[in-house]
């Protein structure tokens, strides 16, 4: 599962003031499965590599909570290969962020841009970074990534592998695997926000399969030195659903009717 909270966690922390932080004991090689064991297992229990393998596209519908009545819905469509679509609305106001790929857009009420706006190269980057329908771990060779294992970590009181994911981009990220249920429970991750790299935690849970493949349900995001958490509850998940390429486009980068 990718990070499917994408810009989310970026573009709601000045609005809905959501908020990281992780170490990492070492792991025995003499115990530690190899990370071609560890991502097995991983995609075993998402359902197969031949059930990942045809998902060609992916529409998740939710809520996401701020606290003190914060609160938003929120939807992100992907479509093969590299197109993503992330919008969120709060009190009837929808924001919008699209990328086909290469470039992306906004429409950003909440900073007053009501006309489709380019999104800076390192945004896009990001968007596109989060575009993987399949998600990093498959397949991360080809893909040009790099993945070590760098130790064992307990998340939400249970044992996880902690995996070093260095991206095709030079992104690295952290990825945190259910020694028990192989299960993606963790993601530690960086973003830009406002100018300022922020350290951003995304733990995930509730895992349920749609068409064949698991996806988690519950998902929450905390940022480093922040008290708050945005906590994201997935009411809806479309496999392969009927998706245009023009709602990853400059046309299509205004939210729907």
């Amino acid at each position: 599962m990718t990070l499917w909270i994408g810009r989310l966690g970026t573009r709601l922390l000045p609005l809905i003031t959501v908020a990281l932080l992780s170490v990492t004991p070492a792991v025995s090689a003499q115990t530690a499965p190899t990370v071609d064991t560890i991502v097995a297992d991983y995609v075993a229990a998402r359902g197969g590599l031949a059930k990942i393998k045809s998902i060609q596209t992916l529409r998740q519908k939710g809520r996401a909570y701020g606290g003190e009545g914060r609160e938003a819905l929120v939807l992100r469509e992907l479509k093969r290969t590299g197109k993503i679509r992330f919008e969120f609305t709060v009190q009837g106001v929808t924001g919008v962020y699209v990328s086909d790929g290469s470039k992306g857009w906004q429409v950003s009420p909440f900073d007053g841009d009501m006309a489709p706006q380019q999104l800076s190269d390192e945004v896009t980057r990001e968007a596109i970074d989060q575009a993987d329908v399949e998600g990093p771990l498959v397949d991360w060779r080809s893909k040009g990534h790099q993945l070590e294992l760098v130790g064992r970590e307990a998340v939400s009181g249970r044992e996880a592998y902690k995996l070093k994911l260095t991206l095709k981009t030079g992104a690295v990220r952290y990825e945190y695997i259910d020694v028990k249920s192989h299960y993606q429970v963790r993601t530690d991750s960086q973003r830009h926000v406002r100018g300022q790299e922020v350290q951003i935690a995304t733990t995930f849970g509730d895992h349920k399969k749609f068409g064949g493949v698991l996806f988690p349900r519950l998902i929450e995001v905390v940022a480093a030195g922040r008290a708050q958490r945005l906590r994201v509850v997935v009411d809806k998940v479309e496999v392969n659903p009927p998706l245009s390429d023009a709602r990853f486009e400059l046309r299509g980068a205004q939210p729907r009717e």
